[in-house]
């Protein structure tokens, strides 16, 4: 699980990979991109942030998202066999946007934009 989630967020700009309290996280700066952690329910998790709009979306669709309990864009996904890989990592890399500098970003190319 960790090695999917290192592939997409691995290849962007300064995004760096650490433990964190519980689970890994990465970030670029001091922000943190994304966090995947649990088992210790047989359940996995990931946060990771998302647009205002897109969070109320999530929050609507119901399990396997979640609304985090901190930050104010922060949703949360259960990791599990029916998890799209290929969707997740769109949106990590539309979190990464979110919280990477401009000049960072302008360094992504974001699915179904134009080479």
């Amino acid at each position: 699980m960790v090695e999917r989630l290192r592939a997409t967020l691995g290849g962007l700009p300064s995004c760096v990979e650490e433990d964190a309290w519980v689970g890994v996280r990465w970030r670029v700066g001091t922000a943190t991109v994304a966090h995947v952690f649990g088992g210790e329910d047989e359940l996995f998790r990931i946060t990771f942030r998302a647009e205002a709009g897109e969070l109320m979306a999530f929050e609507q669709l119901g399990p396997p998202y979640f609304r985090a309990e901190w930050g104010d864009n922060v949703v949360g996904l259960v990791l599990d066999r029916h998890t799209d890989w290929d969707e997740l990592a769109e949106l990590l890399v539309d979190a990464y946007c979110l919280q990477a500098p401009a000049r960072l970003v302008a360094q992504v190319q974001r699915p179904g934009a134009e080479a």
